[in-house]
Parts: C-alpha cells; structure tokens; sequence
C-alpha cells in the first residue's frame, strides 16, 4: 500500500522526549504520569509535545521517554497508546500477561486497559509515543481495529513513525500532523488489526486532488484542515490524502511545504532576509523554513541568498 512513505527521512535529528499526557501546546518538561524513582545520573528525562491535527483541530500528544530505574504505577489511558522502542528493552504487564518490546517494535496498548511499564535490564529503555482517539485508527478501515498482539513486528513502520513523532515534535505543523499521523495510523490498522480496509479506489483523483492544491496555494499563510477540505469535497480525509498522495506523489504538507519554498526563494532575490521570508510565505519560524529548503533546493536560505547577491556583483 505504501503507507509509510512520508518522503521525508533526511535530517530528522535524535531528541529526548518524555512521557505522559500534555496539558498545553508546544513543549512540557516533565516525568508526566510517571511515579516512583525520580531523575538518576541524569539520564532520566521527560519532556513531551503537543500538536494539534489540522488548523483548530483536535489535539494530539507526542511522547517519549528515557529511563533507567522508572517504573510506572499500573494505568490506563482514554486513547490508543502507540510506542516505537528506541533503545533498551522495557517490561509491560498488559492484559494479564507480560510483554517485553526491544529496538524497533511498535507497542499497541488499547484505550481503558491498564498496564505498567519497567526496564528490563540496568541499561534502561527509550522509546516514543503518541496517545491517538480510536478515530484516527478507523479512517481506512470498515470497524475499531483490534489488535490481537500488542507488540509488532514491522521495521518499515516503526521507522515511519518514529521519525514522524522526531519530526512533529521539532516542530509541530497542524498540517504536516494532519497529513501523516492519520495515514500511519491507517497502516498500522490495516496491517496488523483485525479490522477490514476500505476500498483504495477514489474515483476522480487527479481532480480531487488539483482542487486540494489550489486551496493550500491559496491560502498557504493559514491553511485549512485536510478534514474540512474532506468534507468540501464529499470525502473522508483517508480518501483525501488517497488521492492527493496518488496524484501529486506526496502528501499535503509536503507540496505545501515545497511551494513555500518557491515562494520564499522569490523573496530570497529581492533580498529579504531569510527569517523575514519564513515569516512572509507561511513557515513557522527560519528554522522551519532552512529543513525544508535543503530538502527542496540542497542548500540553507542564507546561502542561496548570498550567492544570488554575489553573482549580481
């Protein structure tokens, strides 16, 4: 299906984060819901992210932690609780059994059923999170997934996801949110859960997807979310990002995020400044706006601007 290839895997750098719930936008140091040993040598850390789906949209929390002796209280949470393992390997007592997740195995716990969570050796464990409603997990498929196994074996999505959680925890972009946490999510269903996908087939997806565009172009400074364009257009937002995906060859972010890029490069030879052009053309801020111009074009906005000025000397 292709659900993983967000087409974004450069330079998403390694962070600490933390675990618990947010209670606010942006980043919150902490051990969240964590009880019992506190801070050891340092190396026990939590600091977490919240991100919201889509401009006014619902909120949703990006989570990581790293502990060496922590060991959480038994708890549930209202929402799907989805973890990748980064380092280490950690012990959850969960439905009456014991799991043990190492590097690279996803986690799925479902909403209302407790657990705990301990390393299983002196090293510690890391991993990252997110706390999803059931209803981003059912966008792509005919029922609530069920997931027999709560702990899953799937390199090429747990990469997807953990470098989604380091990128949006970087900076947390409604529509980039938007755009690649339901689509994850909807591989994770269809993959490994007991629920039936619905059908790929978006009857006039090119067109579709022109009209998705134009809308982003238009109004790039403040996008509107993928599911109020969803429900403009007659469709879900699964087909949505179905068929912009299939027609454009990446998601919506992504081309937003490069027309940007065309936008500001302009302001770039007029010589404005690259924080002034971030601002101008919808970035968060400069450092939003150089990732993605090194993505587009290989080199930093300063950069480019200085050779332009030194090539009309």
């Amino acid at each position: 299906m292709g659900e993983t290839d967000d087409g974004e895997r450069a330079d998403a750098r390694e962070r600490v984060h933390g675990h618990g719930k947010a209670s606010g936008h942006g980043k919150v140091s902490g051990l969240g819901q964590a009880s019992g040993h506190g801070q050891a040598g340092g190396r026990e850390q939590a600091v977490w992210t919240r991100t919201t789906l889509g401009r006014s949209g619902a909120p949703l929390d990006l989570l990581t932690a790293r502990f060496d002796r922590h060991r959480y209280a038994p708890h549930a949470h209202a929402e799907f609780t989805i973890g990748v393992c980064v380092g280490g390997s950690e012990i959850i007592d969960y439905r009456g059994g014991r799991i043990q997740p190492g590097p690279g195995s996803i986690v799925v716990l479902a909403p209302g059923e407790a657990h705990t969570g301990a390393p299983a050796a002196s090293d510690g464990y890391a991993y990252r999170a997110l706390y999803a409603e059931t209803s981003l997990l059912t966008e792509g498929t005919w029922s609530v997934p069920h997931f027999r196994e709560p702990v899953l074996d799937d390199p090429e999505l747990a990469e997807a996801l953990r470098i989604a959680h380091t990128e949006l925890s970087i900076c947390p972009d409604p529509l980039e949110t938007e755009s690649r946490v339901p689509w994850l999510l909807t591989a994770l269903a269809r993959r490994h859960s007991s629920a039936r996908p619905v059908c790929d087939t978006i009857p006039g997806a090119g067109r579709l997807a022109e009209a998705v565009r134009d809308r982003l172009a238009d109004e790039l400074l403040s996008p509107p979310s993928l599911s109020d364009l969803a429900a403009d257009l007659g469709l879900s937002r699964y087909q949505l990002l179905r068929a912009f995906r299939t027609s454009m060859g990446m998601p919506p972010y992504a081309w937003l995020a490069q027309h940007r890029v065309n936008r500001a490069r302009c302001l770039l030879e007029k010589g404005h400044r690259p924080a002034d052009a971030a601002a101008l053309v919808g970035f968060a801020d400069q450092a939003h706006l150089t990732r993605w111009f090194r993505r587009v074009l290989g080199v930093t906005p300063a950069a480019y601007r200085n050779s332009v000025q030194d090539s009309r000397r």
